[in-house]
């Protein structure tokens, strides 16, 4: 059987195209995501994390204490090449072509040449003092000279002049756009005031394992209040901290990689069908010849397993291009997702193998034993449909049953933990409970839906609706196959308007002004806030008067007090920031814990001019807020230490002009204050989130594909299933043109019906999945995009129509006498 078995394959090779396609695309799918996800992985490490990917080991404390005295300890240790203390100050610098001064975080070049992580653009890093080397932020060129106002260790100020060495490519850091950022020696930071060092980034002598570095270390040093982690490890805590935990962002990848595979399978078994039912003579011939059922299915399960091997090879050298093009394409231009190369995981390509290959074997499985069935008389004569009430007809109610119940239920408990690990096995399950009862819930609907188009179509039409409901598990697989493109469809919009809308609230709510203005001394003059909001481009602005507060702890702590009339209009979110009341502290969740206090109780909070008892409100992250009138009964005198601004709607260029100018106003009128454009982090988040979701969508539509594949091998499967028929009705006086006429009505009362189901059955899913996924994180925002929605319907009837098109064609080109024949 195996000679049989390859001139199969040979034989039918044009027949096995659609298949492969399938599989191809399945394969493709999967090896690319994860070939993308292990490359963005690595790029984010390198850009969010880069000052530790290149270190052995990362020495931390947990209170910020000085790690100074380490330094000879660390250095001691065996194995260790260098050490690079993080020194880290501010300075206010005056750019050329900017007036006024402009707030620098600035930090060190490690002496050592393998612990200077910097990527350059342009220049060299700085060797000396009086050089810095710059970010792109700060706008600056290599030989620019810069005036810098510095603060000393014993608080005298010092102004000089700087020399711009190189300029720092800090793509892919997200927090890049937020101030500008220098470079210095580490003898120019500590002239500018850099406190004690409370990192050490370790470098190891060549051949170190950089675990058993991390781990001698750690043995050196004392136990409590010290981490000692290796340069990935503490990248990833970076990045982790920074871009927020990608769990999130593997689970969806994870979601539409479960779904590729899952509609693939479906193909593939349509596929295995349609290809049984046109070899019915062939294989009954071979059961006439002797060969067994048994040799039968193996023969078939034979062509299943080369044609995946086959497809599966093309998939995953499929996959690695896409990948490439996508990292190449991420890498030439100015995207937010930073991608670097390619990094090809062995465990992609294993398995995209094992997907490809196993999907096809169990797609098989049911054709494979159904061919097993073919009797050597099926070759003289066609057999008939097992009605719905036959034992097979009620395996499939009862296992649908079975899928159905519990995956849904495992649906909702997912949304409600929320979970995606959980809703997703309880989607699948779900859905292929529903893929299983479409047999016996699809046609009563075509049935109803019927009546509808009789009257519109004449003869055709009234055949069609008959035709379409004569044979339950014909019409119900060819809706299937539709209903599978059109709720994957549904769900995405579903799902990418939910989370666009989720996302854009908890960004909101993150960072809720646009612009913040703080005081490096405590205090900003008053005039400053009607300056800056007479800057074009500046929509309103709120000042916040700061003073030193005793809590109960007695501890003195920073207390802000905020006007809600007129902080409301400013903030673009106040979930994560709560206004107070009058009456009320905000108290920040760290806080809250440090004082034993929760939501309710009454504090008192001791200032220079008296002590107030106000009500706990505690919040997850925010300052210590009162409202103005309570801070200025602790404190009468109490300055202006913050400000917030809205800025107007506007293109990211026009808003980072804007903040431009605020930080040119501000360092005008104050020489110690930071201007934060927290917009532009803001609208970073947010590109990386289109950016993110045009990929999910593309590789979403590589899904929606194969399941148009199928609607084809479906109405394939039905043309070669009724050719007698339709040689009756040819014989009968039905015109060609009536016959494609029958055919389209058919397919568009079969497709429309799908097209509402999956639209149902997709807003469904996409709901679930977005709460599951996106409830992790914190607040869910479902919406519905219904304009999107209704187009949907209407392309999926036009695509069930064209899907007609050429089993029409074959139908009606096959002569009557040759089609009753057989």
């Amino acid at each position: 059987m195996r000679s049989v078995t390859l001139a199969s394959v040979r034989a039918h090779a044009g027949r096995l195209v659609a298949s492969c396609l399938a599989i191809v695309l399945a394969v493709a799918f999967v090896v690319a995501t994860l070939v993308l996800n292990e490359t963005t992985r690595s790029t984010v490490l390198t850009a969010a994390g880069a000052q530790y990917v290149g270190a052995d080991a990362v020495v931390g404390t947990d209170d910020g204490s000085s790690l100074l005295d380490a330094v000879p300890t660390v250095s001691a240790v065996d194995g260790v090449a260098a050490v690079a203390p993080e020194w880290q100050t501010s300075v206010q610098a005056v750019l050329p072509g900017r007036t006024g001064a402009e707030f620098l975080l600035v930090g060190t070049a490690a002496d050592d040449a393998a612990l200077r992580w910097q990527r350059l653009a342009d220049g060299a890093l700085p060797d000396r003092a009086g050089e810095v080397a710059v970010s792109d932020r700060v706008t600056a060129e290599v030989g620019d000279v810069l005036q810098v106002v510095g603060v000393a260790p014993d608080g005298t100020g010092s102004t000089a002049e700087v020399t711009v060495t190189g300029v720092v490519d800090l793509g892919g850091d997200p927090e890049a756009g937020l101030y500008g950022r220098a470079w210095a020696t580490p003898e120019q930071a500590q002239a500018w005031g850099a406190a004690d060092p409370t990192e050490l980034r370790i470098a190891g002598a060549p051949g170190t394992d950089p675990e058993l570095l991390a781990a001698a270390v750690r043995d050196a040093l004392p136990d409590e209040g010290i981490t000692v982690r290796t340069g990935t490890e503490q990248a990833e805590v970076r990045a982790a901290s920074m871009l927020g935990n990608a769990t999130a962002l593997a689970a969806v990848l994870l979601v539409f990689g479960t779904v590729a595979v899952v509609v693939a399978g479906l193909v593939i078994a349509n596929t295995f069908a349609v290809l049984l039912a046109q070899r019915t003579r062939e294989l009954a011939l071979l059961r006439c010849v002797g060969a067994t059922a048994r040799q039968v299915r193996r023969s078939v399960l034979g062509e299943a397993a080369l044609t995946g091997l086959a497809a599966s090879l093309l998939g995953v050298g499929a996959g690695i291009g896409l990948a490439a093009v996508v990292s190449r394409l991420a890498e030439g231009v100015d995207s937010p997702v930073p991608l670097s190369g390619l990094s090809v995981p062995w465990p992609a390509v294993a398995a995209g193998l094992a997907v490809g290959v196993l999907t096809t074997l169990l797609a098989a499985l049911a054709p494979a034993r159904g061919a097993t069935r073919v009797a050597p008389l099926a070759a003289l004569r066609p057999t008939d449909p097992a009605p719905l009430h036959s034992r097979p007809g009620v395996l499939r109610l009862v296992l649908g049953l079975l899928l159905l119940l519990p995956g849904a239920a495992l649906l909702v408990l997912g949304v409600l933990l929320p979970h995606v690990l959980v809703a997703l096995p309880g989607g699948v399950l779900s859905f292929l409970g529903v893929v299983l009862l479409a047999q016996r819930a699809v046609p009563p609907v075509v049935r109803a839906a019927g009546g509808l188009v009789t009257r519109a179509g004449g003869v055709p039409a009234r055949l069609a609706a008959g035709n379409a409901t004569r044979n339950p598990g014909r019409t119900a697989a060819t809706a299937t196959a539709l209903l599978i493109g059109v709720t994957l469809t549904t769900a995405m919009v579903v799902g990418t308007a939910s989370t666009r809308a989720s996302a854009s609230a908890g960004l909101a709510a993150a960072y809720p002004a646009d612009v913040v203005v703080e005081g490096l001394s405590g205090q900003l003059p008053g005039t400053l806030l009607p300056q800056l909001e007479g800057v074009d481009g500046v929509a309103g602005g709120t000042a916040l008067r700061s003073a030193e507060v005793t809590g109960p702890d007695g501890q003195a702590w920073t207390a802000s007090g905020v006007d809600a009339a007129t902080a409301v209009p400013v903030l673009r979110s106040t979930v994560d920031t709560p206004l107070p009341d009058s009456g009320e502290v905000v108290v920040p969740e760290w806080q809250a814990e440090a004082w034993a206090v929760t939501d309710g109780d009454v504090v008192s909070l001791d200032g220079p001019a008296g002590s107030a008892p106000l009500r706990v409100q505690v919040a997850e992250e925010s300052p210590l807020l009162l409202t103005g009138a309570d801070l200025a009964r602790l404190d009468p005198a109490a300055p202006v230490g913050q400000l917030w601004l809205r800025l107007a709607d506007a293109e990211a260029g026009a808003q980072d002009a804007v903040v431009d100018a605020v930080t040119d106003t501000v360092g005008t009128a104050v020489g110690d204050a930071q201007v934060t454009g927290v917009v532009s982090l803001r609208r970073q988040m947010n590109e990386v989130l289109d950016v993110l979701l045009l990929v999910v969508t593309g590789l979403l539509g590589v899904a929606v594909v194969i399941a148009l594949i199928g609607v084809g091998n479906t109405l394939a499967l039905s043309v070669v299933e009724r050719r007698q028929e339709n040689g009756l009705l040819r014989a009968m006086g039905l015109t060609r043109r009536q016959l494609r006429g029958l055919l389209a009505w058919e397919s568009v009362l079969v497709a429309g019906v799908a097209a509402v189901l999956g639209v149902v059955l997709g807003g469904v899913y996409g709901m679930a999945g977005t709460a599951s996924v996106l409830g992790m994180a914190g607040e869910v925002v479902l919406a519905v995009p219904w304009l999107q929605v209704a187009a949907i319907v209407v392309v999926a009837t036009v695509a069930g129509l064209l899907a007609s098109v050429l089993p029409a064609r074959c139908a009606v080109r096959t002569p009557p006498v040759a089609a009753l024949a057989g």
